[in-house]
């Protein structure tokens, strides 16, 4: 899942470093993709620490039942499909392509339906302090953090989520994110093309896509 979408589940947290230790895995790996930190069983004296934690395992958790759902397997799926002929002469993989064009749908319709705030959001990362997240990267391993930060005050500043209430704004989402792999991507046509498709699914996804939400909540709660 992506950022908005892991979010989520824990919108009613007011522990700042809980809800970043959420988003961590995913930003280091935007930051550079090199970066492989596993602090999934380290214990910190510092409770803030401890708290990004216990959020890095949490969006372990939330990735591995998405990821294992039938709603993952159908949806991306049927994206892959559909874009298959659309970006005809593309490097991308069809199936990244699937599965990143599903997420960001979802974070879509998570804000354009009021399920969470992107404000919400950033004001949890701008509540955290550089000296507890540097902590953090250092305990857990990290030799050099000056490459995340770099990237991370970025992040940020820019409120780039803020993007996504625009339907119209995915598929220029998605061809950044096939940019870290692949130089060029897509060409005019083909952005255009992946425009339309992700517009019409997001409309059948709609009505039903918070099964997904309600699923994998109650797997953490049973947890």
């Amino acid at each position: 899942m992506n950022f908005l979408s892991h979010f989520y589940f824990d919108r009613e947290s007011d522990n700042c470093y809980h809800i970043l230790g959420t988003m961590l895995p995913d930003l280091l790996k935007n930051a550079d993709k090199t970066i492989v930190l596993h602090p999934e069983k380290l214990h910190h004296t510092d409770i803030a620490v401890n708290s990004m934690i216990k959020g890095w395992n949490k969006h372990l958790e939330v990735d591995r039942y998405f990821h294992s759902s039938d709603f993952f397997l159908q949806h991306s799926h049927g994206l892959k499909k559909l874009l298959l002929p659309a970006i005809e002469g593309s490097p991308v993989k069809p199936f990244f392509l699937g599965h990143i064009a599903l997420e960001l749908i979802l974070d879509n319709l998570l804000i354009t339906t009021n399920k969470i705030t992107v404000e919400g959001f950033y004001d949890h990362l701008h509540g955290c302090k550089i000296s507890v997240i540097n902590e953090f990267l250092t305990f857990a391993g990290l030799k050099n953090n000056e490459v995340f930060f770099k990237f991370y005050e970025e992040f940020k500043k820019s409120r780039y989520l803020s993007t996504y209430t625009k339907t119209e704004q995915i598929a220029y989402a998605l061809k950044r994110i096939c940019m870290r792999v692949w130089k060029d991507p897509f060409t005019v046509h083909h952005e255009a093309a992946i425009n339309k498709i992700l517009a019409s699914y997001r409309e059948t996804l709609l009505d039903n896509y918070m099964s997904i939400f309600d699923e994998i909540e109650g797997k953490l709660v049973v947890d």
